[in-house]
């Protein structure tokens, strides 16, 4: 599995340590043992995983901008994880309202070492942080409109939205609400999955 990931990572322009490789097959490793107890994801196959999981949150990871994010409806930490591993200088809270889903990030956090992640159980529009955040991630929102109504309270007021999105990204954006602008619309190229991704990045207006 290391090759394999480190195959899929030499397709893009990431950048990653040998320590952090083994972290990510760790995580793969761990939710494999932990998704047939707790259904916390529906690929079953870990080689799977590494194009699904691993390399469809990897990414974004370059286009992140500041120190404090929130990954909100993270489920079993995607794309939260894998951004936190990748960027150790920056933090994470892991935001979900199941708790074995928090159970699990508890678990990841302990036995990768993963200081920088905060796992949180709540749903996201009780969630009032001291701290507001650089960026609000979401990987499974139903639309970035719904992701927008429940998470307008929670960035700086420098922050961004990061919404990882499909193939109808032009349809979702003419859909947002006016307290947003975009900033960008990156496609995304993740080795070896046949399907459309795209980071769109808005703004507060």
């Amino acid at each position: 599995m290391l090759e394999k990931l480190r195959q899929l990572v030499a397709q893009t322009n990431l950048q990653l340590s040998d320590s952090q490789l083994q972290q990510c097959i760790d995580y793969v490793r761990l939710l494999h043992k932990w998704n047939s107890a707790y259904n916390l994801t529906s690929v079953r196959d870990p080689a799977e995983m590494l194009v699904k999981h691993v390399m469809d949150s990897l990414v974004i990871a370059p286009y992140l901008q500041g120190e404090h994010f929130i990954d909100v409806g993270t489920g079993p930490g995607l794309p939260g994880v894998l951004l936190a591993i990748y960027h150790p200088e920056k933090s994470f809270t892991l935001l979900d309202s199941l708790g074995k889903r928090i159970r699990f990030l508890n678990q990841v956090k302990i036995q990768l070492g993963l200081s920088n992640i905060q796992p949180l159980q709540s749903r996201v529009e009780q969630h009032h942080p001291e701290k507001l955040y650089d960026g609000v991630i979401s990987r499974a929102f139903a639309s970035a409109s719904d992701m927008l109504h429940w998470c307008r309270h929670l960035p700086a007021a420098n922050g961004n939205f990061y919404a990882m999105k499909g193939a109808a990204v032009q349809e979702e954006i003419a859909a947002l609400p006016d307290f947003v602008k975009v900033s960008a619309v990156i496609p995304l190229q993740v080795p070896e999955l046949d399907a459309s991704r795209h980071l769109v990045i808005l703004t507060s207006t």
